[in-house]
């Protein structure tokens, strides 16, 4: 099991994009944003609060989503697949926020609220189940990761 999470960790470096699937009245809806993670698979983004999918979650924090490396063809299949609970974060996070503008290759904030615009949010998703996808190792087999 270790080694699953230590596969997934990779990817969670590795990647840049998440793509974010939420629900509201008028439907289904997904949209990519730029994240960073914490040590226990927390995903953590920022989004204006006006968006869809920010007022989604609000209303129905159940969300799932994808994070891909492979992105051409003939390329192996690497990536995840997860599904849990997000929620909108109040203030900011230094130490989130130092890692999510280096990601972006920006200079890294030296203060709270330095990268955050006023109708922007920190969002954290804590996902309790992830699907691995890594075809080098384990063929077409997902392998699955329950985190609560």
């Amino acid at each position: 099991m270790e080694d699953l999470k230590e596969l997934v960790k990779n990817i969670l470096d590795k990647g840049y994009l998440m793509s974010l699937g939420t629900l509201d009245e008028k439907g289904l809806w997904v949209s990519d944003v730029i994240y960073v993670h914490g040590n226990n698979f927390e995903i953590y983004w920022i989004s204006d609060t006006r968006s869809r999918h920010s007022q989604a979650l609000i209303r129905n924090p159940q969300v799932a989503a994808t994070v891909t490396l492979s992105n051409n063809q003939g390329e192996e299949n690497i990536g995840l697949q997860l599904e849990g609970k997000a929620e909108k974060i109040e203030g900011d996070i230094l130490k989130i926020a130092i890692k999510h503008r280096l990601k972006r290759g920006k200079p890294a904030p030296k203060e709270l609220g330095e990268i955050l615009d006023k109708e922007e949010s920190w969002y954290k998703f804590n996902p309790s189940n992830i699907d691995l996808i890594y075809e080098p190792k384990f063929g077409f087999n997902k392998k699955t990761i329950k985190l609560k």
